[in-house]
């Protein structure tokens, strides 16, 4: 019988990251390995207040000349990512170009600060000098639509461009709609993922709701105490299966949800997130038994990973192996589902089970299978993620990998 909620799955061509572990996805597999936290404390502004972040501290590219207007620390995570020669993302994209035109091809990137850290330096400056920097530019530094614009000038592309700003959620329905474009024939490939930076207003922010830890956060452990903030960059380019090489991963579908059951808190019950994961395996046509693993959005606060615990035990199981990876990069807020996603992605291609990174004492209110430590040699083909964002917003993936 035909799926009348079907969607067209899309080939990933190609995928590359930045985090607290290195540039690259060599270095994000290399601590995923070992299951090693890579959080430290701050060291690109001073704060208050005692806390780990996952902070890139890689010296970041500079932007050309030619693009100096939209020179700002997120725009220099993206071109990282998008430079890293041994994920080959850029001449991926340079291959797309010559086939679809520079037309077909579109840049959809989630992120919820974008350029905020260079808007706080500029109203520092405004404070104690009583004008902004002369080169200081809001709608190409501060505005969400800055990053994506600055990756589509970058590579030459014309197609369809914008950002998405759905706080922790961002980076995963960017995948969804970049999807989406390609199966109603609006694109025939999109770079799409998520770009976040560490910036005053979010620590403080996430401070003041009390949920930030001063120590190493602790995924589904039950001792956690509040989340670990980090930054970082996933893009991926996704293309028409029909011409893509068929050994490739896939995006089977996005499912999302928009419960609005609170600003900030996620509904007691996981009912949005219950639904996001309904919708996507629906899209995908698959029983909750066919799902080898899940990434957990597992932020270590104690109402979300209750939450979502509930939630995932009532849709999946309890039997299906899940982790929660945010120990080791922090959580890169509007980036975070892009992150996640090239890690279910290294997952899917080295086949195994990423680990939990600080976690120590399982709680055992959480009747779902949560994996410690990595297990090795595991057979994986379809697997999810899920994202789930302030206000609702939700999002949970399903990738799988049919190699040749």
């Amino acid at each position: 019988m035909t799926n009348p909620h079907a969607i067209l799955p899309v080939a990933i061509t190609a995928y590359a990251s930045i985090c607290a572990a290195g540039i690259g996805t060599q270095a994000l597999m290399a601590a995923l390995l070992v299951n090693e936290a890579k959080l430290n404390p701050l060291t690109l502004f001073d704060i208050a207040f005692s806390t780990r972040v996952g902070e890139v501290v890689t010296e970041l590219p500079k932007i050309d000349a030619g693009l100096r207007i939209y020179d700002s620390r997120n725009a220099r995570m993206a071109l990282a990512a998008l430079n890293h020669v041994e994920d080959n993302l850029r001449p991926t994209i340079e291959l797309a170009k010559n086939r679809y035109g520079g037309e077909r091809i579109g840049v959809i990137i989630g992120t919820s600060t974008s350029g905020l850290y260079e808007t706080e330096a500029a109203y520092c400056k405004l404070v104690e000098q009583g004008h902004m920097p002369d080169d200081f530019h809001f709608l190409t530094r501060h505005a969400y639509q800055a990053t994506p614009r600055f990756l589509q000038l970058e590579l030459g592309l014309s197609g369809p461009c914008f950002a998405i700003s759905t706080a922790c959620s961002s980076g995963a329905k960017a995948i969804g709609v970049g999807q989406r474009l390609i199966a109603n024939d609006v694109c025939d490939a999109v770079l799409v993922g998520g770009v976040d930076t560490l910036c005053r207003l979010t620590l403080r922010g996430f401070r003041s709701l009390e949920l930030v830890s001063a120590s190493q956060c602790r995924p589904m452990d039950k001792n956690r105490n509040g989340i670990n903030i980090g930054e970082g960059a996933g893009l991926l380019l996704l293309e028409k299966s029909a011409v893509s090489n068929s050994d490739c991963p896939r995006v089977l579908a996005v499912g999302e949800s928009s419960d609005g059951y609170h600003m900030s808190s996620p509904h007691p019950e996981g009912y949005g997130a219950r639904l996001a994961m309904k919708n996507a395996l629906r899209q995908a046509g698959l029983q909750p038994g066919e799902i080898d693993y899940l990434n957990l959005h597992a932020t270590a606060t104690s109402i979300n990973d209750k939450v979502e615990a509930t939630a995932v035990f009532a849709t999946l199981g309890g039997a299906l192996p899940v982790s929660g990876t945010k120990g080791i990069t922090g959580h890169a807020l509007g980036a975070a589902g892009a992150l996640e996603a090239v890690i279910v992605l290294l997952a899917l291609a080295h086949q195994f089970v990423p680990g939990t990174s600080g976690l120590t004492e399982i709680d055992q209110n959480c009747r779902c299978r949560v994996v410690k430590d990595p297990i090795m040699q595991q057979p994986l083909k379809t697997v999810m993620s899920n994202s789930f964002g302030f206000g609702g917003n939700n999002a949970s993936i399903i990738f799988d990998h049919e190699r040749a």
